[in-house]
């Protein structure tokens, strides 16, 4: 099989000569064709090879995100869910009770409800009867139970009287009776109690309220009294949002809430004990500022680096969350280059280290961390996303992309990202904002979705109170009763 063309013999005439020559250019000139043919050939299926790679690459990627590496729930881990693995490091401490803790041992009560004596009624040595026997020793053994609860009906009779002038008069019904039939308010209260106090069900919660105490409210008659327990606090809601408006420094987040059969958006604002939990279609500044707070918030906020938040010009400041950066910057260990796990490695020991001397120096009752520490660390932290910067600049597929805007926000938003290394008032992360907002969550979980925004919007005004109620030491169930009396629990602010 011959590979190359067939070469003519080379002529004795001058003419041969020039004809051969003329006709070794052209294989030459065929040759060199199908060479830069064959090379942009090769050209394109590097470049289409390379795609390919970055392809597999982003979808290891996204195959390899959890909880740890990611903003994916830890409920979407499933059977595949990664081993713990705290960035805080080991504390020291030992497992159990700690040494020189009090315990919860129950205890005999002094004073029992009721009391029953039990007698033998004969002797275990001969037989013979103990009826008029002396005692010589009570051991004492205590049951704690619930008795059996069932609903009473009071009736309430008006009275009209004659009086001898001729005229009747109507006694007045007691404050809250208006209606032929009704139920009560510590029965309607436990229904809202174990609907969206304890995220029954609303079927499920009125067949408690059958079982435990033999009345069973219709699922309507406990949506209405959701739909009241929502007016009913309204005044604390207003008192709660009013408190956090005033604040130096304020958590804000929002997470997908299905409604209605779409996706809106459950958007919350905390801090210390307070809790404000609203719901609106957009997740964006519209949702945000109909909650209320955002618009006249003038101190600090703390939030992820949704930008959205950064559109109220009226905000002091601003904290990124440090948790939602060591995520992405572990999704880098992960999924990098070694290049690309050292400097993102070297940003997650500076923002530990600098979040662990911010506690320190909070525990020791210092107004700031020591300025060696914070140079140190915060030098780190620059040359860390300078580093990321220049390594990913060309932005050769989707991961690039991901870790050059990743270090690119991490140098531009420092101030952000290390504020709380430089005020000691403001957390390191906003896990408080993402504990307001997990109950909303566990909701949808439970069940699938709020059918209408008017009974979303009634489970965010009643889950801000009861959420803002217990951070206060009152228990939730006296909370809806009392809202249910016309006397709703509202937080003090001054």
């Amino acid at each position: 099989m011959r590979l190359v063309p067939e070469i003519p013999a080379v002529p004795d005439d001058a003419a041969g000569v020039r004809a051969a020559n003329a006709r070794l250019r052209e294989l030459l000139a065929e040759r060199d064709a199908r060479i830069a043919e064959q090379d942009a050939v090769i050209a394109v299926l590097r470049e289409q090879l390379a795609g390919v790679q970055s392809q597999v690459a982003d979808l290891a990627a996204r195959a390899a995100a959890n909880s740890r590496n990611s903003s994916k729930p830890p409920s979407s881990d499933g059977l595949a869910k990664p081993a713990p693995k705290s960035l805080r490091g080991k504390s020291g401490r030992k497992p159990g009770r700690p040494k020189g803790q009090p315990g919860a041992t129950m205890q005999l009560s002094e004073h029992p409800d009721k009391t029953v004596r039990h007698r033998p009624a004969r002797c275990g040595c001969c037989g013979k009867s103990l009826k008029r026997a002396a005692v010589t020793a009570v051991e004492r053994r205590q049951v704690i139970d619930i008795p059996p609860v069932k609903a009473k009906t009071t009736e309430h009779q008006m009275l009209t009287l004659l009086c001898g002038c001729g005229c009747e008069t109507k006694a007045q019904a007691p404050d809250g009776v208006t209606a032929p039939v009704q139920y009560g308010p510590r029965l309607m209260g436990t229904g809202i109690y174990l609907w969206h106090g304890q995220f029954l069900s609303r079927d499920r919660a009125c067949q408690a309220l059958s079982e435990l105490f033999g009345c069973a409210p219709s699922p309507g008659a406990l949506a209405a009294a959701a739909r009241k327990t929502a007016g009913l606090v309204a005044p604390a809601l207003k008192a709660i949002t009013k408190y956090l408006i005033s604040c130096e420094v304020v958590h804000f987040d929002e997470t997908g809430f299905r409604t209605a059969g779409k996706l809106a958006w459950v958007h919350s604002a905390s801090w210390g004990k307070f809790v404000l939990v609203t719901v609106h279609a957009k997740r964006g500044k519209d949702g945000m500022t109909a909650a209320g707070v955002l618009p006249f918030f003038a101190g600090i906020a703390v939030h992820d680096a949704w930008k959205p938040y950064d559109t109220f010009g009226n905000v002091a400041g601003h904290v990124l969350c440090g948790a939602h950066v060591l995520r992405e910057l572990v999704a880098v260990t992960d999924t990098g280059t070694d290049l690309d796990k050292a400097w993102a490695q070297q940003a997650i020991d500076a923002l530990l280290a600098l979040g662990k001397a911010a506690e320190a120096a909070r525990q020791d009752g210092k107004d700031a961390i020591d300025t060696k520490v914070l140079a140190e660390h915060e030098d780190w932290y620059r040359k860390a996303a300078a580093a990321g910067i220049a390594l990913n600049a060309g932005r050769h597929g989707k991961l690039q992309e991901k870790r050059h805007a990743l270090a690119t926000r991490m140098q531009a938003r420092e101030d952000d990202y290390l504020r709380f290394a430089r005020d000691l008032r403001v957390p390191f992360t906003n896990n408080a904002a993402e504990q307001a907002i997990r109950m909303s969550k566990l909701r949808i979980k439970i069940s699938g979705c709020m059918r209408s925004m008017a009974g979303a919007e009634e489970f965010c005004a009643i889950r801000s109170y009861l959420a803002t109620a217990a951070r206060h030491g009152t228990g939730t169930l006296e909370a809806l009763i009392g809202a249910f009396q016309g006397r709703p629990w509202i937080p003090e602010t001054g």
